[in-house]
């Protein structure tokens, strides 16, 4: 299974930064975007299935949006990226335990 959720890319002065809203506390950086993209995929997946392993649920794809002014107040940031970035789903335990058994 695949969820997409809405990631945001800023441009530094040497490098590439992500985050996606719906995720407290997950980002990435690269040195170019294609890197940062691949990094925040692998973050996401991290992030994803350490929440399963902790036995909380997925967190949902519900941003719409990003506020700039929250994190870019005087808007010194120049070059932004938005997109919904396609990640796999753990499975869930009960889902493997289930398979398991059959």
């Amino acid at each position: 299974m695949t969820r997409e959720y809405l990631v945001f890319y800023e441009k530094g002065a040497n490098n590439w930064s992500a985050f996606s809203p719906d995720l407290p506390g997950c980002g990435s950086l690269g040195d170019a975007l294609e890197d940062t993209r691949a990094n925040m995929r692998e973050a996401v997946e991290l992030y994803l299935e350490e929440t399963v392993k902790a036995g909380e649920p997925i967190p949902e794809a519900v941003a719409t949006s990003v506020n700039i002014n929250e994190f870019d107040p005087g808007h010194e940031t120049k070059e932004y990226f938005v997109e919904w970035l396609q990640v796999s789903l753990p499975q869930s335990r009960s889902y493997r335990e289930s398979s398991h058994a059959a």
